[in-house]
């Protein structure tokens, strides 16, 4: 499976996760949140900023909880059931 791991390209974002900045609902501030995120708190108001997460390889590919690992798939998936 370690092939998988290096050449899959839907699960880049997921496995190596960048910074990306997104306006807190609340109080209009500008908050950090991490592209294998769905929620942060905001830093200003104290209250959690959620987004929806954009549809990813992990919803369809068999091999998506043992190509990001157990712990982040269920924390992503279990996000989008909500």
């Amino acid at each position: 499976m370690s092939s998988l791991k290096e050449g899959c390209p839907g699960s880049l974002e997921i496995r190596r996760p960048y910074p990306e900045e997104v306006e807190c609902i609340f109080c209009g501030s500008t908050v950090e949140i991490w592209s294998d995120e769905v929620e942060t708190r905001c830093d200003n108001c104290g209250r959690t900023v959620t987004r929806e997460m954009k549809p990813t390889c992990l919803e369809w590919c068999p091999a998506a909880r043992e190509c990001v690992g157990e712990e982040k798939y269920e924390r992503l998936m279990g996000k989008k059931k909500e």
